[in-house]
């Protein structure tokens, strides 16, 4: 498979490995210093650039029939168009805040302990999530992608970084030295805490779901998402 990485900082070059370990070709390594290069050249693009150029990547390559996976977070207020761009030009496109496989189970698990602690409302939720400090977005996409499955089932109507109303969840954005991200929800009472948590050691499981997304894409036409390539639904 010929993939074009637009972004090529660290998650780029690990992407990069791991696509190579598993036989596949890189034919464009694009950053910010990058003029001019052929899209349609690959069979699929996986962008993980920055908030600002990510919307422009993906729409260069819906344009030109070339299946994108984007790991971008920042730019979501431009998702509708990317999505109603892809349907246009019967495109291909998958959008994730993680491709970590088991952070995509552990999206599941959060949806499914919503549906249980929805009634009982003696518990008090919140939600915690660390980066490293070079992270430009806070609170994490993949905290809004948890918070909103909450949301979906409860009856919480939002989420506020820090101090929320009652009808909100709080989320609590962390910034350490070399840390690829932890998160965790807690629900807790007087009389005890039940918690979820996900801790990343390296940027490998990133990449490496990105790189199964990239190869589940091929051939496809629609806006997918995680749960379809690991058959979550």
């Amino acid at each position: 498979m010929k993939i074009a990485l637009l972004g090529y900082g660290k998650m780029g070059k690990m992407i990069e490995q791991i696509a190579t370990s598993r036989g596949h070709e890189i034919v464009a390594r694009v950053d910010e210093n990058t003029k001019d290069f052929d899209i349609t050249k690959a069979e699929v693009a996986i962008d993980f650039s920055i908030p600002n150029v990510a919307f422009k990547n993906i729409s260069l390559c819906l344009e030109n029939g070339v299946p994108v996976i984007s790991g971008t977070t920042g730019w979501l207020d431009k998702y509708e168009d990317a999505v109603e761009l892809c349907k246009k030009n019967d495109g291909a496109f998958i959008y994730a805040s993680n491709f970590s496989l088991g952070v995509n189970v552990f999206f599941q698990l959060n949806e499914y302990l919503a549906t249980m602690m929805k009634n009982l409302s003696q518990y008090k939720i919140s939600m915690e999530e660390i980066h490293h400090t070079q992270k430009l977005d806070a609170p994490s996409g993949t905290a809004i992608t948890l918070a909103e499955g909450i949301i979906k089932n409860s009856d919480k109507t939002g989420w506020k970084l820090d101090q929320a109303s009652e009808n909100e969840i709080p989320i609590k954005a962390l910034r350490e030295p070399e840390v690829p991200g932890t998160h965790s929800i807690s629900y807790k009472s007087d009389v005890d805490t039940i918690e979820i948590k996900h801790t990343a050691h390296n940027r490998e499981g990133f990449a490496l779901g990105a790189v199964i997304a990239a190869e589940w894409i091929v051939g496809k036409t629609g806006v997918f998402s995680m749960k379809d390539v690991l058959n979550l639904t």
